[in-house]
């Protein structure tokens, strides 16, 4: 085994700006992740990498590792080190999985990483494989208490947790990853179509490898599953080529779908399968293996469809370095999505006292409008504008020049974690009407949305209008805003302690984008006295489906 992981991570923050490469030696692939710690206490990720090494290749029979396969991992581990370097990496945490901890040369791989790479490269167990797996996948979903099962099939190993947002229940590892169930069942210089018999007894295999699993399963109540790595995303791009992405535009795989797509592959050559639409054809020859796994495990568990997650091992690393370093919190107090939303506009260095402004003026707005029957909007479309609020003005970041096109553009292209791509959609709708041009359904980023999405937007970014307008100074000059009935309708009442005619001004250019949504004029009414609500209420309340409206990092 390697040493401590953690490297020099274990010192706690100091407040500056650091640079982290993480990189992720699996049996197949090996992966970087360089990640940037601002001083803001955000992250932003510089760069990305994966590069097939095939440490494993021809392994599993003897368990030694070959010679051109760790010549192949030390190239791709110093060009990894070399690259975090260049962007000025202080430390660079890397693991190795499957193939180095059941190989008898492990220590010859290590040794001559250490050598060549100049990094140490430490050999984790099956289990801690899956706890680093589980804290990747998690962290870029909102699960809440949600019993979540997650199935990570990689070269080697195939690793299966249980828990929600907050802790793991379960952790294993099991010997089914797509290289080695192809190493163990077909010959080396296979070429040809899987044989159905060979197909069965890889499913057999899996079977009889996964009892413990399954009864462990049994004893929880599990309420959806996700699958990661290789394996799954692509069975999945393969299998939305051939049926499509479900409607919210969301990467699933169903059962059904997989049965076929399987079976298909599996009748192919090897030339065959790598002109699959959506297949990588650097993984077509281990693919039906890594089927057999995936599709053996959904039958035993009786599991209908499962999401896919591109998250992983790495960004479980970087999840572990950040916890240890005291940037972030127990999640059980804080929900993944504000997190997400809130690194993205630290990242962008949004002006945060104006964004909070907005927000505790928009749920005022929201929740009086409600209250006065003006929309029917429920809790979730609340969330959406609280997230829009905060993101309204990221546009700056590239210029203040049409910065409503540039937070709609760095919206929509931002993985926002926790959200669907509908609901990215909404937010960056929302952000790009918050000014100037009102929405209209012919508007490009209104195409391919539902009406319900449009309508939301329009109301929205109506509201969202107002809530910037009476915050126009930057100032926090409004205590409140809200609409009260009146004999001709609802009224906007606005209560301040202070001048804010800039404000006003503002608010009476939203009047047409308020008719347009509500289909009656805004009638304001300003009132410079104490106000008659505490709004501190609006700020502190956060949101009913679990934003804290405290600070994650």
């Amino acid at each position: 085994m390697g040493q401590d992981i953690h490297g020099t991570m274990s010192e706690k923050w100091d407040g500056k700006e650091r640079v982290v490469g993480f990189i992720d030696v699996g049996t197949n692939s090996a992966r970087l992740l360089i990640v940037r710690i601002n001083a803001n206490r955000s992250y932003t990720v510089l760069r990305q990498e994966k590069e097939v090494v095939r440490l494993g290749e021809g392994e599993f029979n003897r368990k030694l590792l070959r010679p051109l396969a760790i010549e192949r991992t030390l190239v791709v581990c110093r060009k990894f080190a070399e690259l975090s370097h260049n962007f000025g990496a202080e430390d660079i945490i890397a693991v190795a999985t499957s193939a180095a901890r059941e190989a008898r040369n492990q220590q010859e791989l290590l040794d001559r990483i250490r050598a060549v790479a100049r990094i140490e490269l430490n050999v984790i167990s099956g289990k801690e494989e899956a706890r680093l797996i589980y804290l990747g996948v998690s962290s870029g979903l909102n699960l809440g208490d949600r019993e979540t099962l997650f199935i990570d099939i990689g070269g080697g190993s195939c690793e299966i947790v249980i828990g929600d947002q907050n802790r793991y229940h379960y952790l294993d590892s099991l010997k089914l990853g797509a290289l080695r169930m192809t190493t163990l069942f077909l010959p080396e210089e296979h070429i040809g179509p899987v044989p159905e018999k060979t197909y069965e007894h890889m499913c057999n295999h899996v079977r009889t490898a996964m009892i413990r699993t399954k009864n462990e399963v049994a004893d929880h109540d599990i309420q959806q599953v996700v699958a990661s790595s290789g394996t799954a995303n692509n069975l999945a791009q393969i299998a939305a080529r051939m049926y499509g992405l479900d409607e919210d535009g969301r990467l699933s795989l169903s059962r059904s779908h997989l049965h076929k797509v399987a079976a298909h592959l599996r009748s192919l050559d090897l030339e065959e399968r790598r002109r699959v639409p959506g297949i990588n054809p650097e993984r077509a020859d281990i693919i039906v293996g890594g089927a057999a796994t995936l599709e053996t495990i959904m039958d035993e568990l009786d599991i209908d469809r499962v999401s896919v997650s591109d998250r992983g091992l790495r960004d479980g690393l970087l999840m572990e370095y950040l916890a240890r370093i005291g940037l972030t919190v127990d999640s059980s107090s804080i929900n993944i999505r504000e997190r997400s939303v809130l690194q993205l506009a630290r990242s962008c260095d949004v002006d945060e006292r104006h964004a909070r402004t907005v927000q505790r003026l928009a749920m005022g707005l929201f929740d009086s409008a409600r209250e006065a029957k003006l929309h029917g909007l429920g809790d979730m479309e609340r969330e959406t504008l609280y997230h829009a609020a905060m993101l309204h003005d990221i546009g700056d970041f590239i210029s203040f020049n049409n910065h409503h096109r540039h937070s709609y553009y760095i919206i929509s292209n931002s993985e926002l974690l926790g959200f669907d791509q509908r609901e990215v959609a909404i937010i960056a709708g929302i952000a790009r009407f918050h000014r100037k041009k009102t929405p209209s359904r012919s508007d490009p980023e209104m195409r391919g949305l539902d009406p319900h999405a449009q309508r939301s937007i329009v109301i929205l970014s109506s509201l969202l209008r107002i809530a910037e307008s009476l915050d126009r100074s930057h100032m926090g000059l409004i205590d409140f805003a809200g609409f009260k009935g009146g004999h001709d309708g609802p009224v906007l009442l606005i209560s301040s302690q202070k001048e804010c005619q800039l404000e006003c001004w503002g608010v009476e250019a939203d009047g047409r984008a308020f008719h347009k949504a509500f289909g009656i004029p805004l009638a304001v009414d300003l009132q410079q006295i104490e106000p008659a609500v505490n709004l501190t209420s609006y700020a502190n309340e956060g949101l009913t489906s679990g934003v804290s409206g405290t600070d994650p990092f």
